[in-house]
């Protein structure tokens, strides 16, 4: 079922697109309300959480801070800056290999996996 376009659902949509940094539903928020303040936090997480459902963004799940959101949906995988906490795109590499191997040792059908590196970004480099 094509869940309705809300005029919410759009801001939040435009605001991740407008970031384009791998936000977290917190600037999302921060970026949505600025300009709407009646919306509320709960609508955006709502909206961000139902959209990454829908295959409209990537939730990326983060093991040492705040989830992101991606508005770039071909596969590809992240890299955290252990210093300033800053969020880029990483190069796939042979994901159908991990998945294959994953499945093959477990016996788990329909697997999929996310990557995060970590490493330090060429801009806190250079302020070093």
């Amino acid at each position: 079922m094509e869940k309705r376009n809300t005029i919410q659902k759009q801001l939040v949509l435009d605001a991740v697109h407008k970031l384009a940094n791998h936000p977290t539903a917190d600037a999302v928020y921060d970026m949505v309300s600025a300009a709407h303040p009646n919306i509320s936090k709960a609508t955006v997480y709502r909206n961000l959480t139902g959209m990454s459902e829908e295959g409209k963004l990537r939730h990326i799940h983060m093991p040492n801070g705040a989830d992101r959101f991606d508005h770039c949906l071909t596969p590809h995988n992240h890299i955290e800056c252990t210093i300033c906490g800053g969020v880029a795109d990483a190069p796939q590499i042979t994901p159908e290999l991990l998945d294959e191997q994953a499945a093959k040792e477990t016996g788990f059908t329909e697997v999929t996996h996310d990557v995060v590196f970590y490493g330090v970004c060429p801009n806190c480099q250079s302020n070093a």
